[in-house]
């Protein structure tokens, strides 16, 4: 693991104040002067000014970098610049190329498992899209863990299997909706999880979670599990909203709509099958542990 600070601090840094004691000393500068406005030693000063600090070609080749290092020898060397100014256009600079261009890159190339991100992550945006995505699937990660752990929740997984499934907060369709690949099956007594959560592989339980959202509900996370009246009863004994919708349907949204109409604040949906339709219940909440803990509370 390896964090984009570190690339600053590694990369970036040597090759900046290299070409700035270069450029302060082919300016007329002393070591010492130059020590005082880089803020740094005499001796690496010296190493810098004579090329024995290792520098990244591409950040020494980028044009912005080039012209802001002009600038700031410039303005230190005839002091119409600050060092705290200096400082703070070397840190606006470091945003910029944080902020999906070079230093987002370079991470992408040290960081393979962020490929495919490089061009559009930002660090430091905490809503940027791969932060959202990681932060889905380590809490679908906690609720499977719970899921996993609960003893006899096999005895809660339908014919069918069941999944658990989150979604990004402005999720708009199935790809937003991570869940496990395979779905959660009873392998002799004991919940599987067949592998780590994956966006885009659930239909079912996704299609309804986000029927169930378009529909007005305050939620991001559903599992199904297998219907039994006493389980409805159990739910609504442990405080949870409960309604019942057609299981025979043509339209999905429609058929949920009408169920929450009839009970706006319910976080248990259920049908009680139909023709060839194996009766579930469909838990739902704010996030995927929130769900696994209502199904664990059932055993």
């Amino acid at each position: 693991m390896r964090f984009a600070e570190e690339i600053v601090v590694e990369e970036f840094l040597p090759t900046v104040r290299s070409m700035l004691a270069e450029e302060l000393r082919n300016r007329g500068l002393t070591q010492s002067e130059v020590a005082d406005l880089l803020g740094i030693s005499q001796s690496a000063v010296s190493k810098y000014a004579n090329g024995e600090v290792e520098r990244n070609d591409r950040f020494l080749e980028d044009e912005r970098v080039q012209n802001l290092v002009t600038r700031i020898s410039g303005g230190l060397a005839d002091e119409t610049m600050s060092p705290v100014e200096a400082l703070i256009e070397i840190e606006v600079l470091i945003r910029r190329l944080e902020d999906r261009d070079l230093i987002a890159e370079i991470h992408e190339r040290e960081m393979p498992e962020l490929s495919g991100h490089g061009g559009d992550f930002n660090v430091h945006d905490p809503d940027s899209e791969l932060r959202v995505t990681e932060r889905v699937r380590s809490s679908l990660r906690r609720g499977l863990t719970i899921v996993e752990s609960a003893s006899g929740f096999a005895s809660l997984i339908p014919a069918v299997g069941s999944n658990l499934c989150e979604c990004t907060p402005d999720a708009d369709g199935i790809d937003d909706v991570a869940g496990v690949p395979g779905r959660i099956f009873d392998v002799k007594g004991q919940a599987t999880i067949p592998s780590d959560p994956e966006f885009g592989v659930s239909e079912h339980v996704a299609s309804l979670l986000l029927s169930a959202r378009r529909n007005g509900a305050d939620v991001r996370a559903g599992l199904n599990i297998r219907y039994d009246a006493d389980i409805v009863s159990a739910l609504e004994d442990a405080g949870h909203e409960t309604v019942e919708f057609d299981a025979e349907y043509d339209d999905l949204d429609a058929v949920v709509g009408a169920a929450l109409r009839e009970n706006p604040d319910a976080t248990v949906l259920y049908h009680t099958g139909g023709y060839g339709v194996e009766p579930i219940v469909y838990l739902l909440g704010e996030d995927a542990e929130a769900v696994a803990e209502m199904a664990r509370d059932l055993l």
